[in-house]
């Protein structure tokens, strides 16, 4: 008699539901496991925010273009699927941020804005003597109450003040979760800095003390492989890779799940096309606000209503080299809110990712809105190329039109961890521990944004799914 098989069901399409379903697979099949999956998305292709256009020899990102190379989860998914020799890490190069109209070096030795050497902090010109004098209290400032959230700008500017913060701090930390800083709970973006101001109470000595010393040799300079990774074929390759190894049978995209109801025994999913699914586990690798539409009789999801997601737009510009005049040494800038501008930052791409662009071209790639400034996203393509073109004549002498632009829009995409997030996610997990047993959370909403994040998510679910179905060893 054969063995029934459970079916276990990935609701979402991106790289922490591939990631699920990739490992999932794999270990059913090397244990030769009576369990069928099915990985549902509701658009018509796999891979989320990783969109890559490779257009007249340039390769470009609509969504994120690259990874922490210390966060090895994803070059280890790469191995398994293939794609480890076409991992690049960046090229390495100045940074700079942009306030009061002048691109000021970022201080060397600061870590995430944090400064870790006193020289660089007191020559740069980014903050007055007396944002440099209110900074330096860090070293005899007491601890903050232990084990209590507070967001990131509480924090940051108790131990350090406001100006550093407005200046360096935030352009740097905002830019990832496309947030308010003052809103951002840093329980859930960055324990790392709490932990360090418990251990070592100043965080300037404590981010010091954590640092390993980077032997200055003459002869390395500027050979130092940068920090982060990414695919010279585009991100969008490492999607279609993994896709490649996924069963096909298994895959079902343009498909939406609208509701989900749990039965006396599986749980009922209804799509968008009248059709039922049934299962008997769920991973739901969705935003928060389509999990609880899914689950929108269970009222303990119902906080994730008012848990918001920022709009944001990426905007690539393709230039021959002599359209730009003033060739600045770095690889890009961040720019301080003070300011009068609409971008938040502008990799200068051709730079940071030679293998982008071809010889002769310069890429740059700007970046707008954020929590507050969400309104430019909506507007036409012209006139946000038009926007981002008058920003950039106030840093970069720009003479020509760029040879085309590429303007992709992430509507409600960066969600937002906002204080007592940590709190909020451990409270639902236990109502859906305990209420719908077999469900599982995973994705950018919940554990973390980075790629790597998301995939450590999938690789926790999956190990959840195996050891709620008792098939782990």
């Amino acid at each position: 008699m054969t063995e029934e098989k459970q079916m276990v069901v990935i609701i979402g399409g991106g790289i922490t539901g591939m990631t699920t379903a990739f490992y999932l697979q794999k270990i059913i099949a090397e244990k030769q496991m009576p369990i069928e999956i099915k990985l549902i998305e509701a658009s018509h292709r796999l891979g989320g925010k990783m969109q890559t256009v490779v257009k007249d020899g340039f390769t470009i990102e609509r969504g994120p273009d690259s990874f922490l190379a210390r966060k090895v989860s994803m070059s280890n998914l790469a191995k398994e699927v293939g794609m480890e020799d076409q991992l690049v890490h960046n090229s390495t190069g100045k940074s700079y941020v942009l306030v009061n109209d002048v691109l000021h070096s970022m201080p060397g030795g600061s870590i995430m804005g944090v400064p870790t050497e006193i020289g660089p902090f007191i020559k740069t010109g980014l903050f007055s003597i007396p944002g440099k004098m209110r900074a330096s209290a860090d070293f005899i400032l007491p601890r903050s109450p232990g084990g209590k959230d507070q967001s990131l700008g509480q924090f940051f500017r108790r131990r350090l003040g406001d100006e550093v913060v407005e200046n360096l701090i935030e352009p740097l930390l905002s830019g990832i979760y496309a947030g308010d800083i003052d809103e951002l709970s840093l329980m859930s973006t960055f324990p790392q800095f709490y932990e360090v101001e418990q251990k070592h109470r100043s965080l300037i000595l404590g981010m010091k003390k954590g640092t390993p010393s980077q032997p200055k040799s003459p002869q390395n300079k500027g050979k130092a492989k940068g920090g982060f990774l990414t695919f010279k074929s585009g991100l969008q390759s490492f999607a279609d890779a993994i896709e490649a190894k996924i069963e096909p049978k298994s895959i079902l995209k343009g498909h939406r799940v609208e509701k989900i109801i749990k039965g006396s025994k599986r749980y009922e999913l209804y799509l968008n096309n009248g059709e039922t699914i049934n299962a008997d586990c769920i991973v739901a690798a969705t935003p928060h606000k389509v999990t609880q539409s899914m689950f929108s009789q269970y009222s303990f999801f119902d906080p994730f209503k008012s848990v918001p997601s920022t709009s944001v737009a990426t905007v690539a510009l393709a230039f021959p080299k002599e359209a730009v005049k003033k060739d600045i040494d770095g690889t890009g800038f961040v720019v301080s809110r003070r300011g009068d501008y609409s971008i938040t930052a502008c990799t200068w791409t051709h730079k940071k990712w030679e293998h982008s662009t071809p010889e002769g071209k310069v890429l740059l790639r700007c970046y707008v809105g954020r929590s507050g400034d969400e309104t430019i996203v909506d507007l036409s393509d012209d006139r946000i190329i038009q926007i981002v073109l008058e920003d950039l004549s106030k840093t970069m002498d720009i003479t020509m039109k760029p040879d085309f632009a590429i303007v992709s829009r992430w509507k409600d995409s960066m969600p937002q961890y906002t204080v007592g997030h940590k709190q909020r996610l451990e409270s639902i997990n236990q109502h859906v521990k305990a209420e719908l047993p077999g469900v599982f959370l995973a994705g950018s909403s919940y554990g973390g944004v980075g790629l790597p994040d998301c995939i450590d998510q999938g690789e926790k679910a999956v190990k959840e799914v195996l050891d709620y179905l008792k098939m782990n060893d």
